[in-house]
């Protein structure tokens, strides 16, 4: 697994990838435009093209980008879901043309109390926001949930139903397991046997290399509490042993860890990412040599 961090992007792409440098990622995480709001300025396309010959020279990647927070992919109100379609089209399109490998959005909320229809909307969601589009897209990574209100997305079998559907309609899509969301969720992955079991449920219904990006933080709440707290590296509830099982598991290894924490940058990052390097490392000694070359 490669290991980086999500970074800031206040001096735009090129001070991202300066950014990630300095912290030791392998990889990295940005936003392709605000968080906050439904829609943005275009980047120049000479700006664009920097950016992905500028990573591909300093070896890094993959890239992803994170979606607007605004979007919900179950939403029920007319207006809110015509903007969700719209708004994760420009994300879409955003993150292909940075090169991103692709976009991360929530699930969001619960479109009814009907598992079937909250399914149904969000790969209805999805397949409307491609059609929307007007030039290439990334694929879609759609990200669990810790559970809290009406959340949608919070265990194995919900996260590998909607995946399932959003393929059928045709759209490129994986998903984002946020380590932190799911130990919220009461998902267990404090060591091998709770991996075992996420992985296990996620390659048998949706095939092996679902995962493509492990959203690597630590929770400060305990198991269960719904509570979407991050916490760095070995400090909270998931601990060290949760992150050691998860480099240690054969359905990860061509994913991406991506670290998102509180705190001061750039600090925060180049910390968390040297604690699971470290991690990684042990996880690779406990496996020991491979096959002797033939």
């Amino acid at each position: 697994m490669r290991i980086g961090a999500h970074v800031p992007m206040d001096g735009g792409l090129a001070a991202a990838l300066d950014y990630a440098l300095e912290t030791g990622s392998e990889a990295f995480q940005l936003f392709a435009k605000s968080p906050r709001r439904w829609s943005g300025p275009k980047r120049p396309p000479e700006e664009t093209a920097a950016f992905r010959a500028a990573c591909a020279t300093a070896g890094i990647g993959p890239v992803f980008t994170h979606a607007s927070y605004l979007i919900n992919l179950g939403a029920s109100d007319p207006l809110q879901w015509e903007k969700s379609c719209a708004a994760l089209s420009d994300e879409m399109m955003r993150a292909h043309e940075i090169g991103a490998a692709g976009v991360v959005v929530h699930l969001g909320t619960r479109f009814c109390d009907d598992d079937g229809a909250c399914i149904a909307r969000v790969a209805e969601t999805v397949r409307r926001a491609a059609d929307y589009a007007t030039g290439p897209v990334a694929p879609v990574l759609l990200e669990n949930a810790a559970g809290a209100g009406r959340q949608y997305g919070t265990d194995a079998h919900e996260m590998a139903e909607a995946l399932v559907a959003v393929r059928a309609t045709g759209v490129a899509a994986g998903l984002c397991v946020d380590t932190c969301h799911a130990f919220a969720a009461g998902i267990d992955l404090r060591g091998t046997e709770g991996w075992t079991g996420l992985l296990g449920h996620l390659d048998a219904h949706c095939g092996p290399g679902a995962v493509v990006l492990v959203h690597a933080n630590d929770c400060k709440g305990e198991f269960g509490s719904h509570r979407d707290r991050h916490e760095w590296i070995g400090d909270g509830f998931v601990g060290e042993s949760g992150f050691a099982a998860m480099f240690g598991h054969p359905s990860l290894a061509t994913a991406t860890a991506i670290v998102e924490m509180p705190g001061e940058a750039p600090g925060k990052d180049i910390e968390n990412v040297t604690r699971l390097k470290r991690l990684r490392g042990v996880a690779e000694a406990s496996a020991g040599p491979g096959p002797e070359p033939v």
